[in-house]
């Protein structure tokens, strides 16, 4: 317990700067690409768009996230390396160089960027599902309270899904940061595929309860500046029209 609390800052900060530009990012990069696409094509295909946005919002959000997540990995489990972030850089940078904040970089990617686009298309999809078939009243009518619920809810769903999947990189890069000579391959021989997915259950516990929980105080901000909370997307009058048109016409 004490050599997870010896690496806060770095968590504290890391975590910080990769959610600021993961959400943040979202938004623009999900605005941006539909506003490349026409209405309807937009709404057909949105769960593709959720994916590229999450995506590229995850690729900056590690850039970030990466040089304090390898200094955390080293406070935490190399005793006697270092007890503070300010003690611990110095040292990586002297030992190894200013490339050994990115060495971890790569598989940082292949855990988040997988764990986000999950995070982020699960969450739109679920929140979807559950105002369509769950909640018995449409969102408008809903008190902000009961629209809160809703988004814990996808939250804590979304997060249990992001687990599973990102897990086996998880394990990867935690690896990667305890040992300077290790590599991708020899990780893999060492623990074999059954190795990299232990642990999964009480990752899918704190996952799910942390994604349901970002996403509730992600929502309850946006709430409480008053920012747009744009509803779940509904088909387009053009296109329900031209569908509508189509299935009289096969009827026929």
């Amino acid at each position: 317990m004490r050599g997870l609390a010896k690496g806060w800052a770095p968590t504290f900060i890391g975590y910080s700067l990769q959610g600021l530009c993961k959400f943040g990012l979202y938004e623009v990069f999900k605005v941006g690409y539909s506003g490349l696409l026409d209405e309807e094509t937009a709404f057909t295909y949105r769960t593709i768009l959720y994916l590229a946005a999450s995506a590229s919002a995850e690729f900056f959000a590690d850039i970030a996230l990466s040089p304090l997540e390898a200094a955390k990995v080293r406070i935490q489990t190399m005793p006697g390396f270092a007890t503070t972030l300010r003690e611990a850089w110095p040292k990586m940078v002297a030992n190894e160089g200013y490339g050994t904040f990115y060495k971890g970089l790569v598989p940082l990617w292949g855990r988040q960027i997988p764990y986000t686009m999950m995070k982020f298309a699960c969450f739109e999809k679920t929140v979807e599902i559950l105002y369509k078939y769950v909640v018995p009243k449409p969102r408008d009518q809903c008190s902000k309270a009961e629209q809160l619920v809703v988004t814990f809810t996808a939250g804590y769903i979304a997060g249990v899904f992001c687990a599973i999947v990102s897990h086996p990189a998880d394990t990867v890069v935690s690896k990667l940061n305890q040992d300077e000579t290790a590599t991708v391959g020899s990780i893999m021989t060492k623990l074999g595929w059954a190795g990299v997915w232990k642990g999964l259950g009480p990752r899918i516990v704190m996952i799910g309860t942390l994604t349901g929980l970002q996403w509730f105080i992600y929502d309850a901000v946006k709430v409480w500046l008053r920012m747009p909370r744009p509803p779940p997307p509904e088909m387009p009058e053009s296109m329900r029209k031209r569908l509508e048109a189509e299935e009289a016409a096969k009827a026929k």
